[in-house]
């Protein structure tokens, strides 16, 4: 959080409609921002995957936190996003944004949206031959979560900014 004062992290990590959501400010820097979500089942559509209206909040969260960082009104111009994968209930989904073009009045910034932590299904054991006549015993997940050892990418989101 370096050169972000106390009072602007705490305005931008206490936006009420990102609490609404269980979105988290993790990080804030000028110019970039880390935003976090679990996957809860009231966050499903009808397909039973994450809505898209809040893979895109989580990411709309860390563009606005991004380009707001340094104390200057900043107001989306425009913004795009590309689903590319879906994530499940109990996933941890974190968004990445960086500034990567600023004028005097406008700025670009893309947010990479991944999943970080990977929920695990129960523990279950299941028993098959070895070959030799013996079993062998195999366990297929376990409680929690776990690490992402790379974080698949969900979906890539882009934003304009006006400074007024």
């Amino acid at each position: 959080m370096a050169n972000i004062p106390d009072e602007r992290y705490d305005e931008i990590a206490n936006d009420p409609f990102c609490a609404t959501l269980g979105i988290e400010l993790t990080t804030l820097e000028s110019g970039g921002a880390r935003t976090e979500l679990t996957v809860r089942e009231e966050l499903l559509n009808f397909h039973g995957t994450p809505h898209g209206g809040v893979v895109y909040s989580l990411a709309d969260a860390a563009f606005a936190a991004a380009s707001n960082a340094d104390g200057d009104t900043a107001l989306a111009l425009e913004t795009n996003i590309s689903y590319l994968s879906a994530a499940d209930v109990g996933d941890r989904l974190v968004a990445v944004a960086e500034r990567e073009d600023e004028t005097r009045r406008t700025g670009t910034y893309r947010v990479d949206v991944a999943v970080e932590a990977r929920a695990e299904e129960d523990e279950a054991e299941t028993e098959t031959e070895d070959g030799s006549g013996g079993t062998e015993t195999a366990r297929e997940g376990s409680e929690g979560t776990e690490e992402a050892s790379d974080p698949e990418n969900v979906a890539i989101f882009r934003g304009r900014v006006y400074k007024p």
